[in-house]
């Protein structure tokens, strides 16, 4: 069955450009202009790909972005922004969006980066598997093949930045990694105002694995340098 993507775009053009070019690739793009109408979409049907432009009649691309994040975790999601509309980039990040494209934007970028999110959707990073399957610490698991998580033997809904961000710090306990190293590690950017982005997504993580988010056992923060995942002794006895 072809992957299908759900594009909310209200530029007739720019729409069917998109539509037009990921058909080409053999996706099956679904078009609605209005936001109301794309959240109601998106969180009724199953897709594999959501891809919502910022400014829409209706509801506009950031609040349908956090609504649907809220509902359905794991759901990639790309957000198309304006040029110059740098905060809305920042806020689509903070909100949980997995990746943006700005207008205007080339065909073959479009097409990379959405491969690259229905890559992240089924397959773990092989980089960071390093030829292991799960990742076990202490009551938390990480399968990073099926890219599930479970905490006591209970599954967590993690969104997809938010198990890439986990994956990596699990593969490597104890080494310590900046938020420039995160961002371009875990969303390929290299702006020093996204750092706030990673400690909206390090802080959400926490609250989903952490017992007490105010002194977390797995992901610790290393004062003016960044972050590190807890080695195996420290988890093991609860420091």
């Amino acid at each position: 069955m072809p992957e299908r993507i759900l594009l909310v775009e209200d530029d007739d053009e720019i729409a069917g450009l998109v539509q037009l070019h990921l058909g080409d690739q053999g996706y099956t793009v679904e078009r609605l202009a209005n936001g109301a109408r794309g959240l109601e979409t998106a969180l009724r049907e199953d897709y594999e790909l959501v891809i919502l432009d910022v400014m829409l009649p209706g509801l506009d691309g950031l609040e349908i972005c956090k609504r649907l994040r809220a509902d359905k975790p794991q759901q990639p999601i790309l957000m198309l922004t304006a040029k110059s509309e740098e905060l809305d980039k920042v806020l689509g990040l903070e909100l949980g969006a997995d990746d943006y494209v700005t207008k205007p934007f080339g065909v073959r970028e479009l097409i990379a980066r959405v491969r690259a999110l229905m890559r992240r959707a089924y397959a773990g990073d092989e980089e960071d598997k390093q030829h292991t399957d799960t990742i076990v610490c202490a009551d938390l698991e990480i399968d990073l093949d099926k890219r599930k998580v479970t905490l006591a033997d209970e599954r967590l809904d993690l969104t997809s930045k938010e198990f890439d961000l986990l994956a990596l710090f699990a593969s490597k306990p104890g080494r310590v990694y900046s938020r420039e190293q995160l961002l371009e590690r875990v969303w390929g950017y290299q702006f020093e105002g996204y750092r706030h982005t990673v400690n909206s997504h390090i802080n959400r993580l926490r609250a989903k694995i952490e017992a007490d988010p105010a002194q977390p056992r797995f992901i610790k923060t290393v004062w003016g340098v960044g972050y590190r995942f807890a080695e195996a002794e420290e988890w093991e006895h609860g420091d």
